[in-house]
């Protein structure tokens, strides 16, 4: 028989034993990957490619004196070309550890397609890299396993979400434009200069507006996978442009998209992952907010808030009963499952100093002591019967600390809230199993306020999710007396205390849209001409969603940041560190976009030199 070469024709990661006889009998293999590095006396060496690695076995006759010299002078991270035969590995020699770890390949040629330089840091998995330096070379950090691992099931997740969508429900994947105009409310956008003095492109927070046209143009079913941009500082969960699943349906209401999420999801989610049940639990914004303090709970863990009000109410100590007095006054307490064994009095301190800085809360403290008394600053103003009711409130047990916060509801609900994600960190610190990392959690919080008071002018509203969102149609009635009142038909998907989606019914109407815009919000509705027209035209219903892709991988794969689930992010600060983006642009550069730069006094210094 001759031989036939085909290169890559197996990659490093599926061989097995089966292979061995099909390979014998062709008498060649041939791989191309990275050399990962030679052994001791030079007897064989690791290489490696997008699928995994496989050991080289070099021959150590005089014949392939050469072959052994390719092999073992060639620099780490190289790329090498191998061919061979696939044999078991001798007895006691297998590799459990390895995919590829019951044979070898018996190396008959080699050749050095590129060598590599000395590199900024090795690629072993095991060394710690610093983060900075990862993102400046990220065209070698993306060689990692982990990384490859988690772009693959990204990509295998997309393609899942596709066929469903496309071929189960008939959704029909639409492009739509980058450079539209500025939006409304929400983040702040990122602009694009025309060459029309004084014009500029904005860069779309989300698809809204054109996933609306759409409905309006008879689609009936759009989806997208949508690169979207906010100009915001970067932080763990978010970068400056992210991807989500866009989705926008007509004739829809709330369950339906529900619905559909569901399964899209139970279609897509990777099997190693295990499975999980629907429908999802759901849980108003309301309810959330008064039992985990956020709209973004982990319901891994219980913790939960208690309103302990009614214990306190006939207790003679000044603040609280002035804290009861307030409007929406109230008094609620969390009890944390021995935390009076595991956390320590500088603990304590740290998150009364936590509730003091991010929500100006006082927090007081309940120790449950092993001889069944309580130790508090607030024990003197209780009777025993009042200690016994708390403690029955609380159902705390020995040792358990409860911690207990005064004042309005939200402020108040908010601040323990952020206590009890913390707490149950140092919890976990100290060895206290709480939350399965293992687990998936899915919840969807409803109900929103439609609108919030505007943090610089508490007398203006501005919408929770966006202007184009539907009131609940029982509410409806209050956007002409109430509007603060009024409940939205908005949506958020919660995965372990992250949002990983969030939508909407919108309002198909364009007397209503025109009026929350210019009678609620006090927007100029010129900038929404284009989409009021379009209402105009007969509209029919429409809801959608969105679903955040990186954060949602993030939190399958357990990466600590969604950077680590992006081929190419953007730092902290929301640089290219690789490419050292933003960057200056000349100045004769500009001149066709009528654009001057003003630069500050150090920056200019600088720029001079």
């Amino acid at each position: 028989m001759g031989e036939k070469r085909v290169a890559a024709a197996i990659t490093c990661n599926p061989m097995s034993l089966e292979d061995s006889e099909a390979f014998t009998a062709k008498s060649i293999m041939a791989t191309d990957g990275g050399c990962e590095g030679a052994f001791p006396q030079g007897q064989f060496v690791v290489l490696r490619d997008f699928q995994g690695l496989t050991q080289i076995i070099i021959p150590q006759d005089e014949a392939a004196s050469h072959l052994k010299k390719v092999l073992c002078n060639t620099p780490v991270e190289s790329v090498v070309r191998v061919t061979g035969t696939v044999v078991p590995r001798p007895p006691g020699q297998t590799n459990p550890k390895m995919p590829t770890g019951e044979i070898e390949v018996k190396a008959e040629t080699a050749e050095v397609l590129n060598t590599c330089k000395k590199l900024p840091f090795e690629m072993k998995d095991f060394i710690k890299k610093n983060e900075a330096l990862r993102m400046q070379y990220r065209y070698l950090d993306l060689r990692s396993t982990q990384l490859q691992h988690n772009l693959r099931l990204r990509s295998q997740m997309v393609m899942r979400m596709r066929e469903y969508l496309c071929n189960c429900y008939g959704f029909v994947d639409v492009e739509t434009p980058t450079l539209f105009k500025k939006t409304p409310g929400g983040a702040k956008e990122f602009v694009v200069p025309s060459h029309e003095p004084g014009k500029f492109y904005s860069l779309p927070q989300s698809p809204q507006q054109f996933k609306q046209l759409l409905m309006i143009g008879g689609l009936d079913r759009y989806f997208q996978v949508a690169r979207c941009y906010r100009d915001e500082g970067s932080k763990p969960d978010r970068q400056p442009e992210f991807t989500q699943i866009d989705i926008e349906m007509s004739f829809v209401d709330q369950a339906g998209i529900r619905a559909l999420i569901e399964g899209l999801l139970q279609y897509s989610w990777p099997e190693e992952k295990g499975s999980f049940e629907t429908p999802f639990p759901s849980i108003s914004y309301s309810e959330a907010l008064a039992t985990y303090g956020t709209d973004k709970p982990d319901t891994r863990f219980e913790m939960k808030i208690v309103d302990v009000s009614d214990v306190f109410r006939n207790v003679e100590d000044g603040f609280l009963q002035k804290s009861l007095n307030e409007p929406e006054g109230t008094i609620k307490a969390i009890c944390i499952p021995q935390g009076a064994r595991h956390l320590q009095k500088k603990d304590l301190e740290s998150l009364n100093e936590l509730a003091k800085s991010q929500f100006n809360q006082a927090i007081f403290h309940f120790i449950l002591r092993s001889d069944g008394s309580v130790k508090s600053q607030l024990s003197k103003y209780l009777n025993e019967e009042q200690k016994l009711e708390f403690i029955r409130t609380v159902q705390a047990n020995i040792e358990d600390l409860v911690l207990v916060a005064a004042g309005g509801h939200k402020k108040v609900c908010s601040a323990l809230g952020k206590v009890r994600l913390v707490s149950a960190d140092l919890l976990e610190e100290r060895g206290v199993p709480l939350r399965d990392s293992s687990a998936f959690h899915f919840l969807w919080v409803v109900d929103f306020p439609l609108f919030l008071l505007k943090e610089e002018n508490p007398n203006e509203l501005e919408s929770a999710h966006h202007p184009f969102t539907a009131p609940l149609p029982s509410d409806e009635h209050l956007l002409y007396t109430d509007p603060a009142k009024v409940r939205g038909q908005h949506y958020d998907l919660v995965l372990n205390g992250s949002e990983v989606g969030g939508g909407s019914v919108r309002i198909h109407n364009a007397k209503l849209q025109r009026f929350i815009l210019e009678s609620v919000l006090k927007e100029d509705c010129k900038l929404l001409s284009h989409l009021l027209e379009a209402l105009d035209s007969g509209t029919p219903p429409h809801g959608g969603i969105a679903l955040g892709l990186d954060r949602l991988i993030c939190l399958i794969v357990g990466a600590p940041s969604i950077r680590d689930v992006i081929a190419f992010p953007k730092s902290f600060k929301g640089r290219d560190l690789m490419s050292n983006a933003p960057d200056y642009v000349a100045t004769e550069e500009l001149e066709p976009y009528h654009i001057q730069v003003m630069w500050p006094s150090a920056e200019a210094e600088a720029s001079a030199n």
